[in-house]
């Protein structure tokens, strides 16, 4: 397990991206650490201790999502998110639900393959500008074994003096051909799975596609561009391909993180007849991935016992308690979030590595514009986002996009990079500009 932190410093972590919600963090901050204690204890018992999964409930914009990413980011984890109504039982139009795990072991495959990439990736630079450098500078005398040493040794001063200007960015536009590897399935043959069906798609085409021979092209291409392709080829050469998917495979089982939302979506209301009889089977066929289960893969069968799954949903017209019994007692953790308040949107505004402040003063400062809010500014800004909130939709901290938005549209079309300028936003611009359609419920609706 890569991620050693204790869930008082996961905690600390988050906090610098996600505002509030203590109780979430809170849970989600255990259960992270949970895997690196399971990681702990005899193997004999590892196999036993199963993740507790959370559901995380409240309206849309409160950070569900932005907790789960942010955790896994931190513990280095493949992480998908996934809608749970794009799963459908058989019979109506959908996705397969063990193409969740296929999607995860993907991402997992491309976060070690960038690792691997890295650490070789100054091998790889060599060998493609040597590579290069027999494009550019072909030595057709190379397999002439009667040169003599002056011969031999010109040669190799040559093709240093020509290494170097390569390495000075003195060929960038210079162009050669390359060989470049074709798709091997002819398009007549390419394989389109139906709805909920594209990952047999993807499974045929990849088999077909080590039977059938593959075909070449040639391409011109420009140094500058032709680098980037042979870099990326004599990475391929040099990592164990095997050693790839084995370590993606073993992330998966072990730290695989999926958020699950809208989760209430799939969850009926009473009723017995219509969708809601579609939606009880979404959950049954959640449940096994959830329970646990072998999901073939194109990499080979995969564990989903130990992924952690985050379920997220609004809950305005079921509560958890509607899921099917199964279902709710592989969610065991269940943590409601809070709405959130004027003094929240203020530190959200403020406080966050990414905070939307920093972000519209980082875009102006591209057109030489220096941005400034005053304090009673930013607090109306906050009173105004809670003010539409509570008197229209919910939308919680997304709100303050579509306000900031509104405030600086101005600027934003107006300004472009000349001359410096200094722009201060106060209280009575703030007002100005947005207390009016605030006030007004309908322009609300249509313009916050």
């Amino acid at each position: 397990m890569k991620n050693e932190l204790t869930p008082r410093q996961i905690v600390r972590e988050l906090n610098k991206y996600i505002v509030g919600q203590s109780k979430a963090k809170r849970a989600v901050a255990i259960a992270l650490r949970n895997r690196w204690r399971r990681q702990q204890v005899p193997e004999a018992m590892r196999d036993e201790i199963l993740p507790n999964n959370i559901i995380l409930i409240g309206p849309t914009g409160v950070g569900k999502t932005e907790i789960a990413r942010r955790l896994a980011n931190l513990a280095k984890a493949p992480f998908i998110k996934i809608e749970a109504s794009k799963f459908t039982e058989v019979g109506y139009v959908g996705r397969d639900v063990e193409s969740i795990i296929r999607d995860l072991t993907d991402t997992a495959v491309n976060m070690v393959r960038m690792e691997k990439q890295k650490a070789v990736a100054g091998r790889a630079f060599e060998r493609a500008q040597g590579r290069l450098t027999d494009l550019l500078f072909p030595d057709k005398n190379r397999k002439n074994r009667n040169r003599t040493p002056e011969e031999e040794e010109r040669s190799k001063r040559t093709r240093a003096r020509m290494i170097e200007k390569l390495e000075n960015g003195d060929f960038e536009d210079k162009e050669v051909y390359l060989e470049v590897k074709q798709d091997s399935m002819p398009i007549g043959m390419q394989v389109f799975g139906p709805m909920g069906m594209e990952d047999i798609g993807s499974n045929i085409k990849d088999m077909l596609s080590n039977v059938l021979p593959g075909s070449k092209k040639r391409r011109k291409m420009k140094i500058k561009d032709a680098r980037g392709y042979l870099i990326e080829l004599e990475s391929q050469k040099l990592i164990d391909q095997d050693e790839l998917v084995r370590i993606a495979k073993e992330n998966v089982e072990n730290s695989g993180i999926v958020f699950l939302d809208e989760i209430d979506k799939v969850v009926g209301n009473g009723s017995s007849s219509g969708p809601d009889v579609s939606r009880e089977g979404v959950q049954r066929d959640l449940l096994p991935i959830v329970e646990g289960s072998i999901v073939p893969t194109k990499y080979g069968s995969v564990k989903s016992d130990h992924v952690l799954f985050i379920a997220a949903g609004a809950f305005h017209a079921a509560t958890p308690s509607d899921m099917i019994p199964e279902l709710q007692g592989r969610f065991p953790i269940r943590v409601e979030m809070d709405k959130l308040s004027t003094s929240d949107f203020i530190k959200i505004l403020t406080h966050p590595k990414s905070a939307l402040i920093k972000q519209y003063t980082a875009l102006l400062a591209a057109e030489n514009m220096e941005l400034i809010f005053d304090k009673s500014a930013i607090k109306a800004i906050a009173k105004i986002a809670t003010e539409v909130n509570n008197n229209t939709e919910n939308i919680g901290a997304r709100r303050l996009h579509t306000i900031m938005t509104t405030l600086l549209d101005d600027y934003m079309y107006e300004h472009s990079a000349k001359k410096a300028v200094k722009i201060t936003i106060t209280k009575n611009i703030v007002e100005e500009k947005l207390a009016g359609i605030a006030k007004d419920e309908d322009l609300s609706r249509y313009i916050l």
